[in-house]
């Protein structure tokens, strides 16, 4: 089972309004779950949470905002990744044409 932390613990300890850990959640930028009634985040989703607190506490940044940059950040891992799949295939056929070159 991974590691989680509850909403009010993560209320309290970044000193946001529960309203903005809400928000996040119902539009999808975070991922929950509830066990007993209680909201957890997964460790693993913490570095994507401080991310918003820090665009929406200190650049200001509203919930719409939050979302388009958050969609635009993994439309560019998307593409890096297949860039990278591109590259490894293309290093791939060069080196089997480089290898066959010989028997031509």
């Amino acid at each position: 089972m991974s590691q989680r932390i509850s909403r009010e613990e993560l209320v309290a300890l970044y000193n946001i309004e529960i309203t903005f850990f809400d928000e996040l959640e119902e539009c999808g930028l975070l991922r929950t779950e509830t066990d007993n009634e209680v909201k957890y985040l997964y460790y693993e989703e913490l570095p994507a949470f401080e991310r918003f607190i820090n665009w929406h506490y200190d650049l200001e940044v509203n919930l719409p905002g939050l979302e388009v940059i958050s969609h635009l950040l993994e439309q560019i891992e998307a593409l890096h990744e297949e860039r990278r799949t591109l590259l490894n295939q293309m290093l791939s056929e060069q080196h089997y044409l480089g290898d066959n070159k010989e028997e031509w």
